[in-house]
């Protein structure tokens, strides 16, 4: 049986297996993936032991089959390992039942438990009976599922267990293979050996040693961008100003913290020479003031604070770049959105600009989904609410496509 630690070059698959009659086509599914040069580890749940053998199961995929929830005492927890490990969690197929504890958040065997732990994109599959994947039951919980930022490969129509037909059917292997791809990034590696610089959260500038001025960033949509283009094939350096942890199994992500706007600018005028692309997501302060000393004191009145404007990143940046060099900006906006992005391009010369309308349900800070628009001189395109982890593939890809261009 193949086991081992898989190299940091080949894509951590965890395949969870629930108890749907669609069971038995995971037996290709693992082949398949295994064909793209991935790890592929396998969980199945005891009702997806009635489907399929897991003897069958394990003896295609990268390490053995793990069934049980509790192991002996001193052995590594499995769904915590598989969690963490994850580059993708993938759940084929995914039954009603699975999809409604996931929603729950319930954790009550080994699948559920493994999709509570890990931050990884997660892809479920659902294949059940028309009616079940019609009740109103299921569709809330697909539609809670994607608000979190849960890719759902839709079922297909065909036939279907006890001689039935009509939606309910699981996708084609192959389909659920290039939207594992697509999701990884492609087994091509679009950024391989570049050097990305990436830059998150929002900064925070001091008013006195308790309290600071700051915005309601959280860094995700960066981190995002980070971990995306490491699983790209890129080297990156993050300068963030968030305390998200970073997921950075294969070693390519060097993580510069940083708390306010001047000490931003410093870290990214450090490494933008040796970078390919800067793609500036961080929400830096417009403004800033000398901190007071010591903390403020409501008996001394309300304090009169002195504002004054924090140096502009992106715009040294810009004049500052090399040949070749692609520099993306991201523009938060509240009202008239997209007039003030078409004017922040036309101002900033970067390659493309990220417009994200926060006052848009869903696509704000703090959310696990975004919605933005990106514009560049060719043109604008719109990308429907989806996983930050989703857009952060949609820049990516633009990035990449931009650098071959340079390299052309």
């Amino acid at each position: 049986m193949p086991s081992g630690t898989p190299e940091p070059e080949h894509p951590f698959v965890v395949l969870g297996v629930s108890g749907g009659i669609a069971a038995y086509k995971t037996v290709e599914l693992v082949r398949r993936l295994r064909d793209q040069d991935y790890h592929v580890a396998v969980v199945v749940t005891a009702a997806g032991e009635q489907f399929v053998s897991p003897l069958a199961l394990g003896t295609l995929a990268s390490e053995p089959v793990v069934r049980e929830l509790f192991v002996p005492e001193g052995g590594p927890i499995p769904h915590t390992r598989l969690g963490r490990r994850a580059d993708i969690v993938v759940v084929a197929p995914a039954t009603a039942d699975v999809l409604g504890r996931y929603a729950a958040g319930l954790a009550n065997d080994v699948l559920t438990a493994t999709l509570l732990a890990t931050s990884a994109p997660v892809l479920v599959c659902p294949a059940m009976h028309q009616e079940m994947w019609e009740h109103p039951a299921v569709q809330e919980n697909i539609a809670t599922l994607r608000r979190r930022g849960v890719h759902v490969l839709e079922p297909e129509n065909g036939a279907l267990a006890g001689g039935d037909a009509g939606a309910g059917r699981l996708p084609e292997i192959p389909t659920i293979v290039d939207e594992v791809a697509t999701i990884l990034g492609g087994h091509a590696r679009a950024l391989m050996g570049r050097r990305i610089l990436v830059t998150a959260g929002g900064t925070r500038e001091a008013i006195d040693p308790v309290r600071v001025l700051t915005n309601r960033s959280s860094g995700r949509q960066g981190h995002a961008l980070a971990e995306v283009a490491a699983r790209w094939g890129a080297h990156v350096t993050l300068v963030t100003a968030s305390e998200l942890p970073v997921r950075d199994h294969a070693g390519r992500i060097e993580v510069v913290r940083v708390a306010s706007a001047a000490s931003m600018r410093e870290a990214v005028l450090d490494h933008l020479d040796e970078s390919d692309a800067l793609v500036m997501a961080a929400a830096v302060s417009d403004f800033t003031l000398s901190a007071a000393p010591t903390k403020l004191k409501r008996r001394d009145g309300v304090p009169e604070l002195h504002l004054e404007p924090t140096a502009d990143i992106l715009a040294e940046a810009v004049a500052g770049r090399h040949a070749g060099q692609v520099i993306v900006g991201f523009a938060a906006e509240s009202s008239d959105a997209l007039a003030n992005a078409r004017e922040k391009l036309r101002n900033k010369h970067v390659d493309l600009l990220v417009l994200n309308d926060v006052s848009r349900p869903g696509a704000g800070f703090d959310v696990a989904t975004n919605e933005v628009v990106l514009l560049d001189a060719s043109g604008e395109e719109a990308l429907s609410q989806r996983s930050k982890d989703e857009v952060a593939q949609a820049i990516l890809a633009r990035v990449a496509s931009l650098l071959s261009r340079g390299d052309a």
